[in-house]
């Protein structure tokens, strides 16, 4: 019998509730971004070649995560958002006009550092083959995210192309969604282990009504000695196995994380839950060090026609009253924290350029410990 989609991914990876984690709040029916109404995720993933490093040919470990934060005929609609960086070692496209007004509109892509603006291009290349009207009507700003996979891929090969981001995109689907090594998360690592992408989400009942709070992170931060599952400071026993540097490997860590709901919720209360995502890091060992860029944005799908905005006419929104809004930090935090476990969880060692060698989080261990 296959396990839900709760305790797996569609492709059999392991999900953190299978080993029984503990985890705080009420999941939604797939536990994962997508459970927000009219948002859906799709990858393309690159894994290609072994051996020594040649620039241009590989190894590559890399890929595209594409996120659509409104069905496709609607991405020309606006989303109200907020944006919080914590540190700011990283890039996201699109950030100066979500300071600014407040929304955003089209798909979110998420890669490698040196194919940031490949994304970003190919969205908009995308959109012009697409659904050209888009982009009379909505400045072509789109949100681009990056993390740097260069231990494992051949990040200066630049094999990401607009190719890839259109497939992203036209993959993108609702439901269940893979994670681990996979789309912009494949040659990523946290607390030295192999990471990626992850998803988690949780539902919050307010005055009479169900919402859902949906998490998405690409992992790439952390170091091992700091590791937390749960409350439980675990690094320090699993100091083995270690990750096999044939190469030099600078510290270069970061994480994006995307936060989607369809409560209706203004933007200045959206940033306020995208300053709550670094609470979801820290909980699993995440201090936010130098070099690593934490860069988190919150859109919710409520509001459509406010956020739109039509000339000549007084916009209306609702939304949820500040002095209501802790059940849904506490969404934000608990499920922020799952999306990271599930990246590290829903894993397989990998061997990428030059040899270097990452090794998952051991699933022995984790039997051992919360079975």
């Amino acid at each position: 019998m296959p396990l839900s989609s709760h305790h797996a991914t569609p492709s059999g990876k392991p999900r953190a509730r299978h080993y029984a984690i503990p985890f705080e709040g009420r999941p939604g029916p797939n536990n994962a971004i997508t459970d927000v109404p009219g948002v859906a995720v799709g990858y393309t993933t690159l894994i290609e070649g072994d051996g020594p490093l040649v620039v241009g040919e590989g190894p590559i470990r890399t890929g595209v995560t594409a996120i659509l934060p409104r069905p496709r005929a609607d991405l020309a609609q606006p989303v109200f958002a907020g944006l919080f960086s914590a540190n700011g070692n990283g890039e996201m496209t699109g950030s100066h006009i979500i300071e600014e007004i407040g929304a955003f509109t089209f798909p979110i892509t998420i890669t490698n550092t040196h194919s940031c603006g490949v994304t970003r291009d190919g969205t908009l290349r995308w959109l012009t083959a697409t659904a050209p009207d888009a982009l009379e009507a909505a400045w072509g700003l789109p949100v681009a995210a990056e993390t740097y996979d260069g231990f494992l891929n051949d990040i200066n090969g630049h094999h990401i192309t607009m190719a890839h981001v259109a497939a992203a995109i036209d993959a993108a689907s609702t439901g269940a969604i893979d994670e681990g090594s996979v789309g912009g998360g494949t040659g990523m690592i946290a607390y030295e282990f192999k990471a990626g992408s992850g998803t988690a989400s949780r539902r919050v009942d307010w005055q009479g009504r169900t919402y859902t709070v949906g998490s998405f992170v690409q992992a790439n931060f952390g170091k091992r000695r700091n590791l937390m599952i749960r409350g439980q400071r675990v690094g320090a026993e699993l100091a083995e196995p270690a990750m096999v540097e044939r190469t030099p490997r600078r510290e270069k860590g970061s994480i994006i994380a995307v936060v989607a709901t369809d409560a209706p919720f203004l933007p200045h209360q959206l940033k306020r839950l995208a300053r709550r995502i670094p609470l979801g890091v820290a909980w699993t060992g995440g201090l936010g060090y130098h070099s690593s860029g934490d860069i988190f944005l919150a859109f919710s799908t409520a509001n459509a026609e406010a956020a739109t905005g039509a000339s000549g006419a007084v916009a209306r929104a609702e939304y949820i009253p500040d002095c209501d809004i802790d059940p849904f930090f506490d969404a934000v935090v608990h499920g922020i924290e799952e999306a990271i476990l599930n990246a590290l969880i829903a894993n397989d060692d990998m061997t990428g350029r030059d040899g270097n060698f990452v090794p998952a989080l051991p699933k022995g261990w984790l039997e051992r410990a919360f079975r």
